[in-house]
């Protein structure tokens, strides 16, 4: 859970918070929430303590990066500014705005086996043993299971039509 906050803050967010405080959180709110725990049993932990901890995440952003009096942005001093080579443009931008949102339709679109894996590898950063210690499989399955939901993936994405070669 740790690495997982850690690759999801907001830099600026690292300069007030440690990923152990994000994650210190997150559990407080789990605490606070067990009728969530106990519905939809079908649904592993991991995934409902990552929800949570991305929601926690998220109310921590607004907190100290948006709130007014906060203004994070005010502490960051001139040799923090981008550097010319660093700059998205605007075409840029809504071209990987663009290709997110049909990597996000696609994953969508995955069952739910296939998106829990894909998930669990590509945007959480576990790997092989992890998964399969979190769905309850074997290394072996799981890899199986991901390299056919890879697969799958592809297609939808060919389907899309954005990705084609």
């Amino acid at each position: 859970m740790v690495a997982l906050a850690k690759k999801r803050m907001n830099p600026l967010l690292l300069r007030r918070l440690s990923p152990e405080d994000v994650v210190q959180s997150a559990f407080e709110n789990a605490f606070k929430r067990e009728e969530y725990f106990t519905s939809r049993p079908d649904v592993p932990l991991y995934f409902k303590l990552r929800t949570i901890l991305l929601q926690t995440l998220t109310d921590l952003e607004r907190q100290h990066l948006v709130a007014a009096g906060r203004n994070i942005h005010k502490e960051v001093g001139e040799l923090d500014a981008e550097l010319p080579g660093e700059v998205t443009t605007p075409v840029s931008r809504v071209d990987r705005s663009e290709r997110h949102r049909l990597l996000r339709q696609a994953v969508a679109r995955l069952d739910e086996a296939d998106r829990q894996i894909v998930t669990l590898r590509n945007f959480d950063g576990l790997g092989n043993a992890e998964c399969a210690a979190v769905l309850g499989l074997e290394p072996k399955v799981s890899s199986m299971r991901y390299v056919r939901a890879l697969t799958r993936l592809k297609a939808l994405l060919m389907e899309l039509s954005c990705f084609r070669n």
